[in-house]
């Protein structure tokens, strides 16, 4: 049985004759679980999706393929592609050849792009960071990221995670949608559609931005693509109003607000009425989240009100806008029960002066993701909530341009890179896969980006096989036809 109930009566009635039989059936389930969600199971903490909560109150489905190691995602997107080769892979080899040419035997015709593609050598240019061994099974990591040394007994370092496409955009999409191009939902709206929210006050999928220059953020990058609306990530902001247009006009007092909505939501529940159509439900139910968030959030976003101590373990400065306060924010997110939080950084594209511009990205980053995975253990949220942290693909053995003493570059390489996980039923102090000297090609243990979400699903409670959405006379999945459990690094 699919995951979720509308799949089931999809199943059972073509399009039309699901709308032409089912608005009354429809619209009261989506009504009275915004009304009255305690009818459902839950008062303070409701499924954020009217029909999957109607079909559990019938027991049409159980919401999990089996029990669930985590009950929420924290994915710390590295945006632009940090080079595995300066922070995860240290090849001693590679350093050695230095300004030698690539050999033929490595690159073994592979594609690269067109931006060295016409360079008429391809040098070897080994790191020039030392790596040191941290925690009880001596993982290898470079200097520049001493605090997740310190958290090295809590992660697992895949060194093989390796994708198709060669640039950033089909990358990032690939990354978080199973798919090259365009329109299809992403991971945080899955996870959101299958298993919904926790707390009825905010959205399952909430998204942080951070960084400044490198590659441009899509919001399609969290989008829902063809299921329902209300599963498409909500972006807070750092500044200002946390969410675009949430506080009321100048003049406007909340209790006006109610009796706008409610008048709103009247000629909503007409057309829902008249046309039984899903979006329609989904609309209503986004109007009255919206109104809800305008309590919660506020109180959410404050962090002014936490310990001194936090703050400067998380590097974070209340009001200021960085990674670190997001961080900070994504463990408030996970205490309040969010699904899925995803974090954004941008500008780790170094295709030159790659040594400077590493070093200022890992300072940014580096002390708060650990403080993030420490934070969550003390509070003993980590046991159920998997943290990632990665890029779209690796980059290069050779130098894009020059390599001076202090500087070069490195291009895209999407056939292995590196990306750790922790919590969430994760094995930690485990390091995974290995690649040849040149940390070019894959030697063993090749983990791909649908084995990525397969095991996520998992952890999840999620069969990702089973795990699909009707559109257009086919059953979608965010794995497409591929993707294995990697059951190595599971506890």
């Amino acid at each position: 049985m699919d995951l979720h109930f509308g799949n089931e009566i999809r199943r059972i009635m073509n399009r039309r004759a699901f709308f032409g039989r089912s608005s009354t059936i429809l619209g009261s389930a989506a009504l009275a679980s915004l009304a009255a969600p305690s009818l459902f199971g839950a008062a303070k903490k409701t499924a954020s999706k009217p029909a999957a909560a109607a079909a559990r109150s019938l027991g049409v489905i159980n919401p999990f393929h089996f029990a669930p190691k985590a009950k929420r995602v924290i994915y710390l997107f590295m945006s632009g592609a940090p080079s595995h080769l300066d922070l995860f892979d240290y090849k001693p080899k590679l350093v050695e050849m230095t300004g030698s040419e690539l050999p033929d035997s490595i690159r073994k015709g592979q594609r690269i792009t067109g931006m060295t593609s016409g360079q008429k050598h391809l040098l070897c240019v080994g790191t020039p960071f030392k790596f040191n061994k941290h925690g009880q099974n001596g993982m290898e990591l470079s200097e520049v990221l001493p605090h997740t040394g310190s958290i090295a007994d809590e992660i697992t370092l895949i060194r093989t995670l390796h994708t198709d496409p060669i640039n950033h955009d089909p990358a990032v999409t690939y990354l978080f949608s199973g798919h090259q191009q365009p329109g299809r939902p992403t991971l945080g709206a899955w996870v959101s559609y299958g298993l919904g929210s926790e707390n009825s006050n905010l959205p399952a999928f909430i998204v942080l931005l951070s960084g400044r220059g490198g590659q441009s953020l899509q919001t399609r990058y969290w989008g829902n693509g063809f299921i329902p609306s209300n599963h498409q990530g909500v972006q807070f902001r750092g500044v200002g109003d946390p969410v675009l247009f949430f506080s009321n006009p100048p003049g406007l007092s909340a209790k006006t607000r109610r009796r706008m909505l409610d008048d709103l939501q009247d000629l909503n529940r007409i057309q829902l009425s008249a046309l039984g159509d899903p979006e329609i439900a989904t609309r209503i139910e986004q109007y009255e989240m919206a109104f809800r968030m305008q309590t919660s959030v506020p109180e959410l976003m404050d962090l002014s009100k936490e310990p001194k101590s936090v703050l400067e373990e998380y590097g974070a400065e209340p009001g200021k806008a960085s990674f670190a306060n997001n961080c900070l924010l994504a463990r408030r997110l996970a205490e309040r029960g969010v699904r899925f939080i995803k974090l954004l950084h941008r500008d780790w594209d170094h295709h030159g002066d790659l040594p400077g511009g590493i070093r200022a990205q890992a300072k940014q980053t580096d002390q708060p993701s650990a403080a993030l995975v420490k934070d969550l253990k003390r509070l003993g949220l980590l046991d159920d909530t998997l943290v990632v942290w990665g890029g779209e693909f690796g980059r290069t053995a050779y130098s894009q341009g020059d390599i001076s003493k202090t500087s070069f570059g490195r291009d895209h390489h999407p056939r292995c890179y590196s990306l750790w996980m922790a919590g969430g039923g994760i094995k930690g102090g485990l390091t995974y896969g290995q690649t040849d000297d040149f940390a070019y090609n894959i030697v063993e243990n090749g983990v791909h980006v649908h084995d990525l979400h397969a095991t996520l699903l998992h952890q999840l409670g999620i069969d990702h096989e089973k795990f699909t959405y009707r559109f257009l006379g086919r059953d979608f999945r965010l794995t497409d036809i591929a993707g294995q459990v990697v059951k190595d690094i599971l506890v």
